[in-house]
Protein backbone atom coordinates (compact mmCIF):
# COMPACT_ATOMS: atom_id res chain seq x y z
CA UNK A 1 0.00 0.00 0.00
CA UNK A 2 2.91 2.34 0.73
CA UNK A 3 4.13 1.81 -2.82
CA UNK A 4 0.81 3.04 -4.27
CA UNK A 5 0.75 6.09 -2.04
CA UNK A 6 4.36 7.04 -2.69
CA UNK A 7 4.11 6.45 -6.45
CA UNK A 8 0.61 7.78 -7.13
CA UNK A 9 1.76 9.52 -10.33
CA UNK A 10 3.15 6.26 -11.72
CA UNK A 11 -0.12 4.49 -10.90
CA UNK A 12 -2.11 7.30 -12.56
CA UNK A 13 -0.03 7.01 -15.75
CA UNK A 14 -0.52 3.21 -15.79
CA UNK A 15 -4.29 3.54 -15.37
CA UNK A 16 -4.44 6.26 -18.02
CA UNK A 17 -2.47 4.09 -20.44
CA UNK A 18 -4.81 1.17 -19.87
CA UNK A 19 -7.86 3.34 -20.53
CA UNK A 20 -6.32 4.70 -23.74
CA UNK A 21 -5.53 1.18 -24.95
CA UNK A 22 -9.13 0.10 -24.29
CA UNK A 23 -10.66 3.26 -25.82
CA UNK A 24 -11.17 1.90 -29.39
CA UNK A 25 -13.03 -1.15 -28.08
CA UNK A 26 -15.18 0.94 -25.76
CA UNK A 27 -15.85 3.59 -28.42
CA UNK A 28 -16.91 1.00 -31.00
CA UNK A 29 -19.45 -0.52 -28.62
CA UNK A 30 -20.95 2.82 -27.69
CA UNK A 31 -21.15 4.38 -31.13
CA UNK A 32 -22.25 1.41 -33.19
CA UNK A 33 -20.09 -1.16 -34.85
CA UNK A 34 -17.74 -0.03 -37.59
CA UNK A 35 -15.93 -2.21 -40.11
CA UNK A 36 -12.96 -1.58 -42.37
CA UNK A 37 -13.40 -1.76 -46.16
CA UNK A 38 -11.80 -5.23 -46.13
CA UNK A 39 -14.20 -6.47 -43.45
CA UNK A 40 -17.11 -4.98 -45.40
CA UNK A 41 -16.08 -6.90 -48.53
CA UNK A 42 -15.94 -10.10 -46.47
CA UNK A 43 -19.43 -9.45 -45.10
CA UNK A 44 -20.75 -8.80 -48.60
CA UNK A 45 -19.12 -11.89 -50.11
CA UNK A 46 -19.46 -14.40 -47.27
CA UNK A 47 -22.69 -13.38 -45.56
CA UNK A 48 -24.49 -11.71 -48.48
CA UNK A 49 -24.71 -8.41 -46.61
CA UNK A 50 -26.90 -5.71 -48.11
CA UNK A 51 -25.12 -2.40 -48.74
CA UNK A 52 -27.17 0.69 -48.02
CA UNK A 53 -25.76 4.11 -48.95
CA UNK A 54 -27.28 6.83 -46.76
CA UNK A 55 -25.84 9.74 -48.78
CA UNK A 56 -27.92 12.22 -50.73
CA UNK A 57 -28.92 11.15 -54.27
CA UNK A 58 -26.32 13.55 -55.75
CA UNK A 59 -23.50 12.05 -53.64
CA UNK A 60 -24.72 8.55 -54.52
CA UNK A 61 -24.66 9.37 -58.25
CA UNK A 62 -21.08 10.67 -57.96
CA UNK A 63 -19.87 7.25 -56.79
CA UNK A 64 -20.98 4.40 -54.54
CA UNK A 65 -20.15 0.85 -53.56
CA UNK A 66 -21.05 -1.52 -56.39
CA UNK A 67 -24.51 -2.98 -55.75
CA UNK A 68 -25.43 -0.48 -53.03
CA UNK A 69 -28.95 0.86 -52.65
CA UNK A 70 -29.46 4.55 -51.94
CA UNK A 71 -31.68 5.43 -49.01
CA UNK A 72 -30.94 8.94 -47.71
CA UNK A 73 -30.51 9.11 -43.94
CA UNK A 74 -33.65 11.20 -43.42
CA UNK A 75 -35.76 8.53 -45.19
CA UNK A 76 -34.02 5.47 -43.72
CA UNK A 77 -36.59 4.73 -41.03
CA UNK A 78 -39.45 4.65 -43.57
CA UNK A 79 -37.69 2.96 -46.52
CA UNK A 80 -35.34 0.40 -44.94
CA UNK A 81 -38.08 -2.14 -44.04
CA UNK A 82 -39.21 -2.21 -47.71
CA UNK A 83 -35.65 -2.40 -49.07
CA UNK A 84 -34.42 -5.18 -46.75
CA UNK A 85 -37.29 -7.33 -45.56
CA UNK A 86 -35.25 -9.96 -43.69
CA UNK A 87 -34.02 -8.39 -40.46
CA UNK A 88 -31.43 -11.17 -40.02
CA UNK A 89 -29.61 -9.95 -43.16
CA UNK A 90 -26.32 -8.19 -42.32
CA UNK A 91 -26.31 -4.52 -43.35
CA UNK A 92 -23.30 -2.43 -44.29
CA UNK A 93 -24.28 1.23 -44.05
CA UNK A 94 -22.16 3.67 -46.04
CA UNK A 95 -21.86 7.45 -46.38
CA UNK A 96 -19.13 9.83 -47.54
CA UNK A 97 -17.08 9.89 -44.31
CA UNK A 98 -18.67 7.41 -41.90
CA UNK A 99 -20.46 9.93 -39.68
CA UNK A 100 -23.99 9.60 -41.11
CA UNK A 101 -23.65 5.85 -41.41
CA UNK A 102 -22.97 5.61 -37.66
CA UNK A 103 -26.26 7.39 -37.02
CA UNK A 104 -27.88 5.07 -39.57
CA UNK A 105 -26.67 2.03 -37.58
CA UNK A 106 -28.55 3.32 -34.53
CA UNK A 107 -31.72 3.74 -36.63
CA UNK A 108 -31.35 0.28 -38.19
CA UNK A 109 -30.81 -1.36 -34.81
CA UNK A 110 -33.89 0.44 -33.47
CA UNK A 111 -35.83 -1.12 -36.37
CA UNK A 112 -34.56 -4.60 -35.44
CA UNK A 113 -31.57 -5.01 -37.80
CA UNK A 114 -29.11 -6.30 -35.22
CA UNK A 115 -26.37 -7.08 -37.78
CA UNK A 116 -26.08 -3.48 -39.00
CA UNK A 117 -22.56 -2.03 -39.20
CA UNK A 118 -21.05 1.20 -40.47
CA UNK A 119 -18.24 1.39 -43.00
CA UNK A 120 -15.53 3.16 -41.00
CA UNK A 121 -14.20 6.09 -42.99
CA UNK A 122 -17.06 5.85 -45.50
CA UNK A 123 -16.52 6.12 -49.23
CA UNK A 124 -13.22 7.90 -48.62
CA UNK A 125 -11.85 4.74 -46.97
CA UNK A 126 -13.44 2.57 -49.69
CA UNK A 127 -11.70 4.57 -52.43
CA UNK A 128 -8.49 4.63 -50.38
CA UNK A 129 -8.51 0.83 -50.37
CA UNK A 130 -8.78 0.90 -54.20
CA UNK A 131 -12.08 -0.98 -54.16
CA UNK A 132 -14.51 -0.66 -57.10
CA UNK A 133 -16.80 2.36 -57.25
CA UNK A 134 -19.91 2.50 -59.41
CA UNK A 135 -21.32 5.76 -60.78
CA UNK A 136 -24.98 6.23 -61.58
Amino acid sequence: MDFLIENWMLVAVAVGSAVMLMWPALGGAAGGAGVSPTEAVQLINREKAAVIDVCSPAEFAAGHVTGARNIPLDALEQQLPQAVKNKATPLVLVCASGMRSRRAVAIAKKLGYDKAVSLSGGMAAWRGANLPVQKA
